[in-house]
């Protein structure tokens, strides 16, 4: 063999890496932690977990809860989900054959879509769109197709989904309320995607990571709850952000049990099981945690949300008012920097804030987002105060 062949086909990392970039998200997080800063650019979730919690995961450990668990999770995690799920979606999963414990909402996500998807077939992300859906699919060598919404209330338009659907097409992507918009998806949304999807057999993943941030007159409407949707839906949720639990890396999957076989395979595959002693912290949660909880937690943001909004105003930053979620996209036009990556550094640097360029949340190369930022306030008050206080202090 000639050297140069040999050269050729030497070590080098894959066709998919150089098209895969840092998420912006993580980028500013280690600049923020590299200047001190108050970082506002991860959904960190830095609040206080509950205690009933902490200390069921606690005495797990202590108990010797610390070996693998079913690769689906606990009995009593699922029994506990299932339950959940019934109380807040009126739908009855098999906790047997119906719901599985997953490594974070991220892993549930990537399981079912090995499961369900093949390389080529084409999924609709509505845009903006939190990155790690689209790379996430682009990881497997399907393809995300942007479905734009309509600024600046982010309104769906049924006839952009219907045109952006091929042959190809196999599944949809609905996260709400979403991430980074905070947009929460009307009823008559919702069943326009479902209607679609049944027309053109398709399979809906459903992030609902954020379904108890709520507020005003917003409702969450799962597409699982809508009449034919069931089979089509894989619903995907978490702990994360429910318990202040983001490092737990603890979430849940419901879909119906023809598709379980092989999404608890993958899972097993990747994460062989969610981590075992945490199962049982978070099952004491949703066992003994009133509904009042959710309610109040629900409060406490809208009045983290407004403490965000009436900073970022202050600043000459006019902000984008979400219904749910915890982040707040708003307009930095008039900070200084062409691009919207630009202008979060200049702000980083000049007020210790962190927070993500816009563009970070539409497809890459599209120009979009570049007057955008997104900043998270799911932090502790000491903290957000800090942050609105350096806003507010901004000079343009």
């Amino acid at each position: 063999m000639q050297q140069a062949e040999v050269m050729s086909r030497g070590l080098a990392i894959s066709e998919l890496a150089p098209r895969v970039v840092q998420s912006e998200i993580r980028a500013m997080t280690a600049e923020c932690d590299r200047l001190g800063g108050v970082n506002l650019a991860q959904g960190v979730c830095d609040t206080e977990v509950p205690a009933v919690v902490m200390e069921g995961a606690q005495r797990a450990m202590r108990d010797g809860l610390n070996i693998y668990t079913r690769m689906d999770g606990i009995e009593r995690l699922r029994r506990a989900i299932a339950a959940k799920v019934e109380r807040t979606h009126g739908l009855t999963p098999d906790p047997e054959r119906e719901v599985m414990v997953a490594s974070g909402a991220t892993g549930a996500f990537h399981a079912a879509a090995m499961a369900l998807m093949n390389a080529g077939d084409e999924v609709l992300v509505f845009e903006p769109f939190y990155g790690y859906h689209a790379n996430m699919f682009q990881s497997l060598r399907a393809v995300p197709v942007p479905v734009a919404l309509q600024a600046p209330e982010w309104r769906l338009d049924l006839a952009a989904v219907r045109a952006a659907i091929t042959p190809r097409t196999r599944a949809m992507v609905l996260n709400t309320p979403s991430n980074p918009a905070g947009k929460v998806f009307t009823r008559a949304e919702v069943e326009g995607l479902a209607a679609i999807a049944q027309e053109f057999d398709l399979f809906i993943f459903s992030d609902e990571i954020y379904e108890h941030f709520l507020y005003g007159d917003a409702q969450h409407i799962s597409p699982a709850m809508l009449p034919g949707m069931r089979e089509r839906t894989v619903l995907i949720s978490g702990f994360s952000k429910t318990f202040s639990v983001t490092g737990w890396r603890l979430g849940y999957l419901v879909a119906d049990a023809k598709w379980m076989g092989a999404i608890n395979y993958f899972h097993d595959l990747l994460y062989v099981c969610a981590p075992a002693p945490l199962q049982h912290g978070v099952a004491d949660g949703l066992e003994q945690l009133p509904e009042s909880f959710y309610r109040n937690l629900a409060t406490e943001h809208e009045g983290k949300r407004g403490r965000m909004v009436q900073a970022l105003r202050a600043a000459g930053l006019a902000p984008q008012v979400p219904d749910g979620a915890y982040y707040v996209l708003a307009d930095v036009a008039a900070l200084p920097g062409e691009r919207a990556a630009q202008k979060a550094r200049w702000l980083l640097a000049q007020t210790g804030v962190a927070a993500v360029a816009g563009s970070a949340f539409f497809a890459p190369g599209s120009g979009q987002g570049e007057q955008l930022m997104r900043f998270c306030f799911a932090k502790k008050d000491s903290d957000l105060d800090d942050a609105c206080r350096r806003l507010r202090a901004l000079t343009l």
